[in-house]
């Protein structure tokens, strides 16, 4: 047994017990009685340690604790065990360990305020960036040959052929939604025929290029900033600079442009796609042949439709393209950073396409396209 830490309560004088600790005080042998020092109760009037054959830090932590909970005296601590309790004095202390935690009536206001003071770095941020792009697009007019025509190809196959089957997924599917569910609504008026209209005018006005958009922008959108941050914590941005080569013209322009020029191709596909899906669905629940589904949508769309889809490609893909190259363009410090940026890019990409569609629908109502 001399190879435990020990312990024994003796009786002193006045009554108060002496805690005589014996055997080896050790990180590896203290767990047996830490526990049952732990529940010690009564007064205690000394810890004595002159039974101890070797003691460590955790030896000289308990034998601390104890004299401090019971407000007892250390005797007969040997030189190591007095020079390790002389360290260990005054590192325990009763003090609150818990953060300050302001009431709810002043958290919320100050997280706010951070929030709008957040905001308004970002606006300027997002202006200094429009400036340098607009900057870099003056050059590459004056200087045409500076542009890179392999970059904007490579870019338009990644924004657009390589999207091309999971749009068309989608699109596909949520035609099938949208005759299904307004098929079933209009059957309660007898209007079942009406579901041609619903998934022509719905599809090419609004969910074509809107759902499309969307799907470029956790697509295309994150890897615009996923590309760029990971570039900028490589330092291969700065590495461009320095050999002379600009970034908003070799990796910022060629991206916007292929969203630009893409978005108006994929969001027709997409409505187009979204048209075949809801003829399947005329044919297989309706009773409306496809090929006469497809000759109806001629008749009760009118090209202003389309005409409102084309008119907000161009500018939702200008959004996404602009929300992802900006924020990887931002990233610094830490890989952190990349996955931080790339899911800010998404969301605000989505979020603004989603606002400025809400200021098309107004306009378009407004001019009479409505």
């Amino acid at each position: 047994m001399s190879g435990l830490a020990q312990y024994e309560l003796q009786q002193g004088d006045g009554g108060a017990s002496v805690l005589a600790l014996s055997g080896p005080y050790l990180v590896s042998t203290v767990g047996a009685v830490d526990a049952e020092l732990r529940a010690l109760e009564g007064p205690i009037a000394k810890v004595d340690l002159s039974g101890l054959s070797e003691i460590d830090t955790v030896g000289a932590w308990i034998a601390c604790s104890l004299a401090t909970e019971h407000e007892a005296e250390i005797v007969g601590a040997s030189d190591r065990a007095t020079r390790l309790i002389s360290a260990l004095d005054g590192t325990r202390g009763e003090e609150e360990i818990a953060a300050p935690r302001l009431p709810v009536w002043e958290r919320v206001p100050a997280a706010m305020g951070e929030k709008v003071f957040g905001a308004r770095r970002g606006v300027i941020g997002v202006i200094g960036f429009l400036g340098a792009l607009i900057a870099a697009t003056g050059t590459l007019i004056r200087h045409p040959r500076r542009f890179r025509w392999l970059a904007l190809v490579r870019q338009l196959e990644l924004v657009g052929v390589s999207a091309l089957p999971i749009v068309g997924l989608m699109s596909f599917l949520i035609g099938i939604v949208i005759a299904q569910q307004g098929a079933v609504q209009l059957a309660q008026f007898g209007a079942e025929t009406l579901t041609v209209n619903l998934v022509g005018r719905i599809t090419l006005r609004e969910l074509g290029v809107l759902m499309t958009a969307i799907m470029v922008a956790g697509r295309s959108g994150s890897a615009f900033a996923a590309q760029l941050g990971t570039m900028k914590l490589t330092e291969e941005v700065d590495a461009m600079r320095t050999i002379g080569i600009a970034p908003m013209e070799a990796l910022v322009i060629p991206r916007i442009l292929a969203a630009v020029l893409m978005m108006p191709l994929l969001g027709f596909y997409a409505s187009g796609v979204a048209i075949i899906g809801g003829a399947v669905i005329g044919d297989v629940m309706l009773g409306i042949p496809f090929w006469t589904f497809l000759a109806r949508i001629q008749d009760v769309v009118p090209i202003y439709d389309l005409w409102v889809g084309l008119i907000k490609a161009p500018v939702f893909g200008l959004i996404v393209a602009l929300a992802g190259c900006y924020h990887g363009m931002q990233v610094e410090g830490n890989s952190e950073q990349v996955g931080l940026r790339t899911t800010m890019a998404v969301v605000s990409a989505i979020f603004a396409v989603i606002v400025i569609d809400a200021f098309f629908a107004v306009f378009f109502t407004e001019i009479g396209w409505g």
